[in-house]
């Protein structure tokens, strides 16, 4: 960790020209979603949305197409072949694909399950699909025991496991992540050539040159749904080309600070993720207009 570059400062946002069309932001694909977890799905088309994406597309299982185009009147979306559990197939595979030639950021994960089947999925598309990636939720959990898939990879990994899925993946002990999250996550990202965001009431973020601990948010962001807003997130700094570590950086920090708008608002205890979401607008605005001292 001495030789470790310990980042304070979060990156500006990128400027946007007056003339901007949508066409100047990098499409978003989302994969997500099964029966009884479209609220996942939805929060992370959201809050891409809310975060700089012009152009989202969700796909999800066909069965669940209806819910997510009454959810989403900003957002396109895309039946997917699913299995009998009303999950992702094997045989989304190659739409998967075609999906993803149109699209230079995407993010994987929210609400598919631990299906087998939805698994292979996963594990098939993660070495070989030529975007920006963040995985997130059940895709990392998919990964586990198969994180050598990561080093296939050719195009900007970003990960954001809680403590729980960041065990799984590294098979060290919970006791031993709390102690040592810095050096594990830092270890894992150089291994694995990504960038990982281990959530925790002070999230890491690191690429394994340099590293980010941030200082937003609050025990009431402790809720179902928190960290499918901060995947949207994240996605939504990307598409505006920003690097892979500093959409993450800046992704964790708004998230925070739209949490911490929440709170003040909703108090910690009564807030739910989409309280989150609501409050990004604001975020984004006071951080664009104040910089970081907004956030503190």
């Amino acid at each position: 960790m001495a030789e470790m570059k310990e980042i304070e400062c979060l990156p500006p946002l990128p400027a946007r020209k007056k003339n901007a069309h949508k066409g100047d932001f990098w499409r978003v694909l989302i994969i997500a979603g099964s029966q009884g977890m479209m609220g996942a799905a939805c929060l992370t088309t959201q809050a891409a949305l809310r975060s700089g994406a012009a152009l989202v597309t969700l796909g999800v299982p066909e069965s669940q197409i209806q819910i997510a185009a009454v959810k989403l009147t900003c957002a396109m979306t895309t039946a997917l072949p699913e299995t009998s559990k009303k999950t992702l197939s094997p045989k989304a595979h190659q739409t998967i694909c075609s999906l993803a030639e149109n699209s230079s950021i995407i993010a994987m994960g929210p609400g598919i399950s631990q299906d087998p089947e939805t698994c292979e999925l996963m594990l098939s598309l993660i070495p070989i699909l030529p975007s920006t990636l963040v995985l997130d939720a059940d895709a990392l959990n998919c990964l586990s025991q198969k994180a050598h898939l990561l080093k296939e990879r050719k195009a900007p990994t970003i990960l954001t496991p809680h403590p729980g899925e960041f065990c799984r993946l590294t098979g060290e002990k919970m006791s031993r992540v709390k102690s040592h999250s810095k050096e594990l996550a830092v270890e894992f990202a150089k291994e694995y050539k990504c960038v990982v965001v281990l959530k925790f009431s002070s999230t890491i973020v690191t690429d394994g040159q340099q590293i980010y601990s941030n200082g937003t948010g609050n025990s009431g962001m402790a809720t179902g749904g928190s960290g499918d807003v901060l995947t949207g997130v994240i996605a939504g700094l990307l598409a505006q080309k920003m690097s892979a570590f500093q959409s993450a950086q800046l992704g964790v920090g708004l998230h925070g600070y739209a949490g911490d708008l929440a709170a003040q608002a909703k108090g910690e205890i009564s807030m739910i993720a989409s309280d989150i979401l609501d409050f990004l607008p604001s975020a984004f605005q006071n951080y664009q207009t104040m910089g970081a001292k907004a956030l503190y």
